[in-house]
């Protein structure tokens, strides 16, 4: 198992304003940041094209952006309950956007005036860049059941590829709410990665059909705080979650599996309480690589583009414990390589643009949406 359990600090050159900052990996590597814009808690970004963007900040806000970093507020947004780790939460169009200009958004809400919560997804048509707002809007997806706690919501949000067997399908990961064991029960839909439809009914095929319609619905069972989902050019799924204290997870999503959590971890509870590895129970799938210590995984992206050609296939991740950007390299499914990017800031999310470029923001009330283009 591939254990990481320390970094190099890295380096930073020029200052914190718009112009360009080379960036040293600890492997050796360069790359070149462009400050574009700045927002107040951002959690999210996502391409509609190769020239603009959205991003959903946890307050409430989504904003339309062009390239060169022009924004618009989107209008007709729904009151989220913005509180502890809740809020607005990821924000994903529809891989057919150009067509049916559906955009996928989840956040947090509460149907007692704040009293308990849980997230939601929902859909919305965004068909205007000059006067961007959401109309159409309907539910596709809730967590269940809603309670008092205030984290481990997870609601990220990754969309099949087009032409695999998961086209028009979306996949959204729901977190244990902080609750450990619902992770391993059959009657709520906390510590779940979630497979639907993109029009929120449930699919055939699903690997759980006889343990009630609620458990129709998981794709994989197991998990604490999963921020991380997206698929590889071989439409593989992957996912990084956070764990306890210590033991952050790097997993491929295999349907039908279960990841064990609370029973097994490679971290500890806060209180110092031992939590058995996942070597001691071999009927849970173990995380393909591990963080000792935390690296407190974000968002999560797979490379592909010519801007940085030797690095087809990777995975890009934030890091928030970690502040850095984390490149990850693969040989047969395993991790044979990791090199951080640090600017000593927290990354909270992580895209790539069909042109190559590498776009990353920051977490914090004044966080930066930085664009990241090759050193040569």
């Amino acid at each position: 198992m591939y254990k990481i359990y320390s970094f190099l600090l890295l380096i930073m050159i020029a200052n914190q304003s718009h112009a360009n900052n080379i960036i040293l990996g600890n492997l050796g590597s360069k790359i070149r940041g462009e400050v574009i814009s700045t927002f107040r808690y951002p959690w999210s970004l996502s391409f509609l094209d190769n020239d603009h963007l959205l991003v959903a900040t946890k307050p409430g806000k989504i904003w339309l952006l062009d390239s060169a970093g022009s924004k618009t507020e989107v209008k007709n947004i729904v009151s989220v309950e913005y509180a502890g780790q809740g809020g607005m939460g990821d924000v994903v169009p529809h891989p057919n956007y150009a067509k049916n200009k559906y955009v996928y958004f989840s956040y947090i809400t509460s149907d007692d005036d704040g009293k308990t919560r849980y997230a939601v997804v929902d859909r919305a048509v965004l068909s205007d860049f000059n006067s961007p707002k959401f109309e159409k809007i309907e539910r596709i997806w809730k967590q269940f059941p809603a309670i008092t706690g205030k984290g481990h919501f997870s609601h990220k949000i990754a969309f099949g590829p087009k032409g695999s067997e998961h086209e028009n399908k979306i996949f959204i990961t729901s977190g244990d709410r902080q609750m450990q064991h619902p992770a391993q029960m059959w009657d709520t839909n906390f510590g779940k990665i979630v497979r639907l439809n993109d029009d929120g009914s449930v699919p055939q095929g699903n690997p759980f059909q006889n343990k009630g319609e609620l458990a129709k619905t998981f794709w994989t069972i197991g998990h604490r705080n999963a921020l991380g989902i997206a698929f590889d050019e071989k439409n593989n799924l992957w996912a990084n979650e956070m764990g306890p204290k210590h033991g952050d997870e790097f997993n491929q999503i295999v349907p039908g599996s279960n990841y064990g959590w609370p029973l097994v971890s490679e971290g500890n509870h806060y209180n110092g309480a031992i939590i058995p590895s996942h070597d001691t129970r071999p009927e849970f799938a173990p995380p393909v690589l591990y963080w000792v210590p935390t690296l407190a995984p974000s968002g999560l992206a797979f490379y592909y583009g010519s801007e940085f050609k030797d690095w087809q296939g990777q995975a890009l991740l934030g890091g928030l414990k970690g502040r850095s950007l984390v490149r990850l390299k693969f040989k047969d499914k395993k991790i044979v390589e990791e090199e951080r990017f640090s600017w000593r800031v927290r990354v909270r999310d992580v895209e790539v643009q069909k042109s190559g470029l590498i776009w990353v923001i920051e977490d914090g009330s004044n966080a930066r949406l930085i664009k990241f283009s090759s050193s040569k």
